[in-house]
């Protein structure tokens, strides 16, 4: 039983094969997975799938690169879709110092009420980051995140910035860079975070693992991001599905 917490099986890259994608996924051993949707189209599409299939959940925020597009009535939007019993989570949300379209202070600014519509809605948050680390964990901070905690999605820092990150509540997933052979800090968090505290994810289509770098990513890649943590932390491969599928359905409140 495995768990992949952050897939966009709402993007157009699999409008042409999804059932495949998903058989495949399902013969690999992924039980769950959380579709998040970022924006209005991509989270009208997740509330579609997670109705269609009873094995998906949904996130649903505003992403940072976008932030300067969200409005008012989008945020009201947000919460409206909410209270669908099967959104688990809000985000991904955060900030992005990679791409310039959204000014610093407009994604800021939007990160901080998504955090607090999250608090009032008494739901876990999924953090995007990209070169931003350091005013991410401030605002977490800052803004109480603690209250509800999350995952910081396919993290990159470092195992301090892992270990504080956890200290505030939050749950760190891995993907598929802790299987590239070059990523040392992704492969040191991955031994150094106590396992009840990690979650596993593909982000796909994005960021597909080793021996698929550079393809598109899909859900039943999973497996191969679990079987990286079990053989860096020591442990079986069971162990690592087993108790990342425990963390995830936890902390979305998953029976």
């Amino acid at each position: 039983m495995l768990f992949d917490t952050h897939v966009h099986l709402n993007d157009e890259q699999f409008n042409e094969d999804l059932q495949e994608v998903i058989e495949r996924a399902k013969e690999a051993g992924v039980s769950h997975m959380v579709v998040v949707g970022f924006n209005r189209p991509t989270i009208e599409r997740a509330i579609d799938l997670v109705e269609e299939y009873d094995f998906l959940y949904a996130s649903i925020g505003w992403h940072p690169v976008d932030a300067i597009d969200m409005t008012d009535e989008d945020l009201a939007w947000i919460e409206e879709m909410a209270a669908h019993p099967k959104v688990v989570a809000l985000g991904e949300m955060g900030l992005d110092y990679h791409w310039d379209k959204s000014p610093h202070d407009v994604q800021k600014e939007v990160f901080r009420r998504q955090i607090g519509l999250a608090k009032k809605l008494k739901l876990p948050i999924i953090i995007h980051n990209r070169d931003a680390t350091e005013d991410v964990v401030q605002i977490l901070r800052e803004e109480n995140a603690e209250e509800v905690g999350g995952i910081m999605h396919c993290f990159s820092g470092s195992a301090e910035t892992a270990k504080e990150c956890v200290e505030m509540n939050f749950h760190i997933s891995l993907g598929g860079p802790v299987t590239f052979k070059n990523a040392k800090k992704p492969k040191k968090v991955a031994m150094e975070v106590p396992l009840d505290r990690l979650l596993i994810e593909t982000d796909c289509p994005y960021l597909a693992p080793h021996p698929f770098r550079g393809k598109r990513n899909e859900p039943a890649y999973v497996k191969l991001v679990a079987e990286q943590i079990a053989e860096l932390k020591d442990i079986s491969f069971e162990e690592v599905a087993k108790v990342t599928t425990e963390n995830a359905k936890k902390l979305f409140g998953i029976r």
